[in-house]
């Protein structure tokens, strides 16, 4: 980018005007422009398959909103969906594998996906969004946790109890640990793959680390994090822990630049427990946004308040924002984040 952006010196904790913002799910469901391109598309997955759709849909709420970055428009499961285990998606359910792995032998039959084939169509929507974006924003690619995927494939779906996925860590450690491996070393490449077509930042989704104990995320899932940002290019790497304020400091020492956090946590409490290892990011909670714009501002100025005076902050919210929300109410929010915003 031709002048270091705000959200690049924050994830490098440098002084900046005001506070930075983008938000999880920023293109979405909410927008009446998405759901008008996905009635077309026919599917989820289509718009995600197809580099120019999903540049649009990238952009689509930067034409909106005073944003300090693009988020790639994609989903964490390309790559399981890319080893054939017949990935779609229910409506009001989410997204389900018809082949699960559940045994050493199904893992075992795996097959590593080749990301200049199987998932060329991701570098190839960086590629075009940065060209549309011209040095304008930033643009972030991202990709899901191997423990996360991991739950997906074994378990077949969204769970509320991780049955399978569990059970197998606690019966079968060993074909765990190769399926992770596999997801880990993948990942890396597929993050490369998105950094080297030009993505300027990437942030690893551990949605479901937090459903671990701290004996099982140190090594189900912070380890195989460890694994992906050892491998990667020169870039920030953002790791997102849903429920993982419990290990702050020791995902603070994964080599991430900064730990996005959800919203249980204090901001202010955060930062005196990580000091100046890692950038912080969050941590709004979600529904905020269903509330009217003069509390949305007061909460804004309260989570930036509670970092206090520090660089290294970067606004979002606690998880993605929801499909009922109103638009104008992002727009409030992102406002008050530049208005409230420290330097």
């Amino acid at each position: 980018m031709s002048e270091q952006s705000r959200l690049l010196k924050a994830l490098a904790r440098e002084p900046v005007d005001t506070t930075p913002v983008w938000l999880m799910r920023q293109a979405g469901r909410y927008l009446p422009e998405y759901r008008r391109l996905r009635e077309r598309a026919g599917s989820f997955l289509a718009l995600c398959q197809d580099p120019p759709t999903a540049c649009e849909i990238t952009l689509q709420p930067l034409a909106r909103f005073d944003l300090d970055a693009a988020i790639l428009f994609s989903d964490i499961l390309t790559i399981p969906a890319s080893m054939g285990l017949g990935l779609h998606f229910v409506a009001g359910e989410g997204p389900h594998f018809e082949h699960p792995v559940r045994t050493p032998a199904a893992i075992d039959a795996l097959r590593r996906p080749a990301i200049e084939s199987d998932l060329a169509f991701v570098p190839e929507a960086v590629r075009l969004t940065k060209r549309e974006l011209a040095g304008r924003k930033p643009l972030i690619g991202f990709a899901g946790s191997p423990w996360t995927l991991a739950t997906y494939m074994v378990e077949g779906g969204p769970s509320k109890i991780y049955r399978h996925v569990k059970a197998l860590a606690y019966d079968e450690p060993a074909a765990l640990h190769r399926l992770l491996t596999l997801l880990a070393d993948t990942t890396a490449d597929y993050l490369n793959a998105q950094i080297r077509a030009g993505a300027d930042a990437v942030q690893i989704f551990d949605t479901w680390g937090g459903t671990l104990s701290t004996t099982a995320f140190e090594t189900f899932s912070l380890a195989y994090i460890r694994r992906i940002i050892d491998q990667l290019d020169p870039a920030p790497v953002i790791v997102f822990t849903k429920g993982g304020g419990g290990w702050l400091e020791s995902l603070a020492d994964s080599g991430a630049d900064a730990l996005g956090l959800d919203q249980t946590l204090s901001m202010g409490a955060a930062r005196a427990r990580v000091g100046e290892r890692v950038a912080l990011q969050g941590n709004a909670d979600p529904a905020l946004l269903y509330a009217r714009p003069a509390a949305i501002r007061r909460e804004v100025a309260a989570i930036i308040d509670s970092f206090g005076p520090h660089a290294g902050h970067v606004f979002n919210l606690g998880h993605g924002v929801t499909p009922e929300v109103e638009p104008d109410r992002v727009a409030a929010l992102v406002d008050a984040v530049h208005e409230f915003g420290t330097g």
